[in-house]
């Protein structure tokens, strides 16, 4: 176990270098600033008087969209790239488990994410001042989207398995992040129980609201982390699958 684990955690640091290593992390993280400290100054800020903790929810609800876009761009690569640069065979010949790969490049994307997260933390901090909110709402926001970017990178992760390119993982990532966002507007047209079934399988929506209001419950941390092992099994699953193929 701790030899796996000794693994994993080699593959991860390997891949973090990467991104800082690249043009495209510093472009993924720049973007993410730019386009998330506009959105909260035209919108969760706007030009009309609001409560402080109005700013906060409008704030995170942006950048929960914003926080997908960029795990979609971060995990696309992760095998993909691999495959296109035909280094996944060496990767795979080398003494370590499928599993160990998923795991090490997930954490990877996961590091990198959160490295995001922290350097935007200046942006709820202004509301301090003109305004006053509870330090500890802005930190259940951010576990929220912490969360919530870990299941995408998961989700997209089984698409670059799946896929022989970048564009097509990222592609086919975001339909499946698409699709599992608008799952509750697809129960809105069916009866119970698919009705709250689907509401409940939606990735953002229930689950992520409760974060944004500063509320944490532990159904959603499940939820969360429940869908990431799922998709983290699958995309491993998949990648021994395609081993046997080639």
């Amino acid at each position: 176990m701790r030899a796996t684990l000794g693994i994993v955690l080699l593959i991860a640091g390997r891949e973090l270098q990467s991104y800082f290593k690249t043009y495209s992390g510093y472009v993924i993280l720049a973007a993410y600033l730019l386009i998330s400290g506009l959105l909260f100054n035209i919108y969760a800020v706007g030009a009309e008087t609001k409560y402080s903790q109005d700013v906060l929810r409008d704030f995170f609800y942006f950048s929960s969209g914003m926080a997908l876009v960029a795990s979609i761009l971060l995990a696309m690569r992760l095998i993909a790239e691999e495959r296109q640069i035909q280094t996944l065979v060496l990767l795979q010949t080398s003494p370590v488990s499928e599993r160990e790969i998923v795991w090490g490049k997930y954490l990877s994307a996961l590091a990198f994410y959160a490295v995001m997260l922290i350097v935007s933390l200046y942006m709820p901090a202004l509301i301090f001042v003109n305004g006053k909110v509870s330090v500890l709402q802005i930190l259940t926001g951010y576990f929220g989207l912490l969360l919530l970017g870990s299941a995408c990178i998961a989700i997209v992760l089984l698409a670059s398995v799946w896929s022989g390119s970048q564009l097509v993982a990222g592609v086919t990532g975001a339909v499946m992040v698409a699709l599992l966002v608008i799952a509750w507007m697809l129960g809105r047209i069916t009866d119970e129980p698919l009705k709250g079934l689907m509401a409940y399988l939606a990735l953002h929506n229930i689950h992520f609201r409760t974060f944004s209001r500063g509320t944490l419950h532990l159904r959603d941390v499940v939820y969360y982390a429940a869908v990431t092992v799922f998709f983290l099994e699958c995309a491993v699953r998949s990648l021994e699958s395609r081993i046997w193929r080639e």
